[in-house]
């Protein structure tokens, strides 16, 4: 005799058959179900907490697995833990996220446990971040760590295959960040001084947008001299006569090899008599 799953479930109080086990459990046809493996697998959700199961439950899009020789959680679809209030990863370490993954509008302080590899999107905007340190490396979608306290961008991928945003942080140069993105690179609402950094290869449009310490316009042009293949400081002192505003000679006047001592202090007392720090 056959029975539905509904009545083996009924007669059994392990929602399994002789010789799984119920390790936390998975959405299957939008419905929540028992997550069954073979006993004989040393499958490593048993090391997990209850709470760590049922938060990996709860945020995964797909399957998540324990990979027991890495010791980290790998997620064959998407993970969104996004607006739960987290400070942390709650102790779990991830590896390989085959989907998006997306941790925004918490208060997260660090990024460390978050995947090594993610196929589509990562998102971390909108946390406490100071540091880029434990993102991913790999990154088959656009980057967001949008609307932080970064002051650096150490950490960060240094191939992204579509948009780079780091707005709204305190960046005052881009040093640490990608080297090559394929995408649109977003960094205004920032306090950049400094291109240092930018990437070397941009498929897209580069954004340095308002409200940095340069204006959009020097910015932009001072970059496309740097895509010619040369280095910040050369890009500046190439560019340095069709600056027009005087706020950003200011800015940049200590970057530019080009120009003689005397100048550089001329401008360095009048960004002190203006109340400014280069």
């Amino acid at each position: 005799m056959i029975l539905r799953y509904s009545q083996f479930l009924a007669e059994k109080k392990d929602p399994c058959w002789t010789g799984y086990k119920q390790i936390g459990t998975k959405k299957k046809g939008g419905k929540v179900v028992p997550r069954c493996v073979p006993v004989k697998e040393n499958i490593g959700p048993s090391t997990l907490s209850d709470e760590q199961i049922e938060w990996l439950d709860k945020c995964t899009e797909g399957k998540w697995t324990l990979n027991s020789q890495t010791g980290m959680v790998d997620v064959d679809g998407n993970f969104d833990c996004s607006r739960k209030n987290l400070t942390d990863f709650k102790g779990v370490r991830f590896g390989v996220v085959t989907g998006y993954f997306a941790c925004s509008v918490n208060n997260l302080t660090s990024l460390d446990g978050a995947p090594q590899s993610v196929g589509g999107k990562f998102s971390c905007n909108n946390n406490q971040l100071t540091s880029l340190k434990g993102a991913p490396q790999s990154v088959g979608g656009y980057f967001t760590c949008s609307s932080n306290n970064l002051t650096s961008l150490d950490g960060a991928p240094q191939k992204i295959k579509l948009s780079f945003y780091c707005t709204y942080n305190k960046l005052t140069s881009l040093e640490g960040g990608p080297m090559e993105v394929s995408g649109n690179y977003s960094c205004y609402n920032n306090s950049i001084v400094s291109l240092e950094g930018a990437p070397k290869y941009l498929g897209g449009r580069f954004e340095p947008g308002h409200n940095n310490q340069v204006s959009e316009r020097t910015l932009r042009g001072i970059y496309k001299k740097m895509q010619g293949g040369l280095s910040f400081p050369d890009a500046l002192a190439k560019y340095w006569r069709h600056i027009r505003n005087e706020e950003d000679k200011i800015q940049l006047a200590k970057y530019n090899p080009s120009l003689p001592d005397e100048e550089k202090v001329e401008y360095a007392a009048l960004s002190k008599f203006r109340g400014r720090v280069i």
